[in-house]
């Protein structure tokens, strides 16, 4: 029988500590399934049936955790990006279709602006102090009627995230309580995660990496993880001292902020138990992990994720087997193998990076052609087209050699250069725009846009840089905006993104 979250969370023991913060007394297993019920029931009172959408807008710490994996057991969840601007939280709120949001109980911001306006259910989240960590009770506002009684099924979609496709308008990816808990348990599995771990979370909670790795995996296991408030590279190692983690499990950035401050920290260090370290989300730099495997003595695993896999598809593994710089580890969940760009039939060398296995979302909501290009059928399964290209090495172990997709990957996060584009065509000044990526030392590829400006018409990067802020999150504005005459074109007369850098003299800069 395939999983649900509910029975990742089942076997533990009701005293085992499950959730802690900053600050707080631990959470402990039975008090988390006893939340899971309370929150059920009162999402049925207020008229939030089982498949229902709810989104989630809530700072990182141990609510966030609570709050996707109780809500999870009872909906749909929606986890949002707090720093969305209005417009930005109108578009999602309407695409997912969501019933109901979850805020906190003082929140004032543009979600529940754009919420207001859509009609959604409102519900407070309140903590008390003095409560463990991560506990909470809703509240919603306004009369509402109660939804019928009943429970998600393995089939049922759990979790509702957006990912930027080569389209302007992000593709939602659903992914069914099934497919969480096989990708919790893959995690588990890989990184041999047991009741004694205990996870230091630094990741956004709004993201598949923190949702899965550090969260549902650890859950799975029986571990713990302790929240942190999102992360802070000035307060990271007296973290350290306070969770006294075996793990915790970042992006390349926040792996070098780590690093940067070791020096003056090697007390703390000395004094970890932590057994390993995870990146993912994000190439890790080869001498970076080298770096930190000399600093910490511990190894660092490198994995490979998507939020179409629910997060893992690759991993390096434990000792005593080897953690290979540049390669993203051998299949860790999923079967994974390399198929014919074009053609639908697998390949051996070099090919797009596909997947298949009970980790894998069905297929994009409400978009057939995407549908149609990312799936096929072969040698008996369903394979999912990543949009990666790699190959093999001679262990098994997948080394990426290119990027088939025009997604700019920040650290991370992942942008739609169409998306972006949209925004500052909006712009009347601006006659064409391309935005593209640029090489970023730290972050891998920054955001930039190459524009060229109406006859007579007078504008600055700043302006426009300005423009992009009031109307995108922060982290998807042109960090570099090129005024041009004439943008260059391809071979074809097409305005090529992949390239662009280079060929404006912006790749050498970093």
């Amino acid at each position: 029988m395939a999983d649900t979250i509910a029975r990742l969370l089942a076997p533990h023991p009701e005293d085992a500590p499950a959730i802690g913060a900053p600050g707080r007394d631990w959470l402990r297993y039975g008090a988390l399934r006893d939340l899971a019920e309370r929150t059920a029931t009162a999402l049925r009172q207020v008229g939030v049936g089982a498949q229902d959408r709810v989104a989630i807008v809530l700072a990182n710490g141990p609510e966030m955790a609570t709050a996707f994996v109780t809500i999870a057991q009872a909906a749909t969840t929606a986890p949002l990006n707090p720093a969305y601007r209005e417009e930005e939280f109108a578009f999602y709120l309407e695409d997912l279709g969501a019933k109901a949001i979850v805020v906190a109980q003082g929140y004032d911001g543009p979600a529940l602006a754009a919420a207001e306006k859509a009609g959604l259910t409102v519900i407070r989240l309140r903590t008390d102090d003095g409560r463990p960590a991560g506990d909470f009770t809703l509240h919603a506002e306004g009369e509402t009627a109660p939804a019928p009684e009943g429970s998600p099924g393995a089939d049922d979609v759990a979790l509702i995230l957006h990912t930027s496709g080569t389209t302007s308008r992000p593709k939602i990816v659903p992914l069914r309580q099934g497919n969480v808990a096989a990708s919790a348990r893959n995690v588990g599995v890989s990184l041999a995660l047991t009741p004694d771990d205990r996870c230091l979370n630094v990741m956004p909670l709004f993201h598949i990496h923190g949702l899965i790795a550090a969260v549902s995996a650890s859950l799975a296991a029986g571990g713990s993880i302790w929240c942190a408030p999102g992360f802070d590279a000035l307060k990271y190692y007296g973290w350290l001292g306070d969770a006294d983690p075996t793990w915790y499990t970042a992006v390349p950035t926040m792996h070098q902020a780590i690093l940067s401050r070791a020096g003056r920290n090697a007390d703390a260090i000395a004094a970890t138990r932590l057994r390993f370290m995870r990146s993912s989300s994000a190439s890790l730099p080869g001498p970076v992990m080298t770096k930190l495997t000399e600093t910490f003595g511990v190894p660092v695993i490198e994995a490979y994720g998507m939020t179409e896999a629910a997060h893992q598809m690759c991993s390096n593994p434990l000792p005593p087997r080897a953690q290979k710089p540049g390669a993203v580890g051998v299949a860790a969940g999923p079967e994974v193998r390399t198929a014919h760009e074009a053609e639908d039939r697998l390949v051996e060398g070099t090919g797009e990076v596909v997947i298949s296995g009970p980790n894998v979302t069905p297929g994009y909501e409400g978009n057939p052609e995407a549908n149609a290009k990312s799936f096929f059928q072969a040698e008996g399964k369903r394979w999912f087209r990543t949009g990666d290209q790699g190959a093999f090495d001679d262990e098994g172990y997948l080394c990426l050699t290119g990027r088939l997709k025009e997604i700019i990957n920040r650290g991370g996060e992942k942008i739609s250069p169409l998306e972006v584009d949209g925004v500052l065509s909006d712009h009347p000044a601006i006659a064409q725009v391309v935005t593209f990526a640029v090489p970023h030392p730290k972050l891998g590829e920054e955001v930039a846009a190459a524009i060229v400006l109406h006859d007579g018409a007078e504008v600055t990067e700043r302006d426009i840089r300005d423009f992009a802020a009031e109307r995108l999150a922060d982290f998807k504005v042109p960090r570099r905006v090129l005024i041009l005459e004439e943008i260059p074109k391809g071979a074809t007369g097409k305005l090529q993104r992949i390239g662009l850098a280079k060929k404006l003299g912006l790749a050498d800069d970093a």
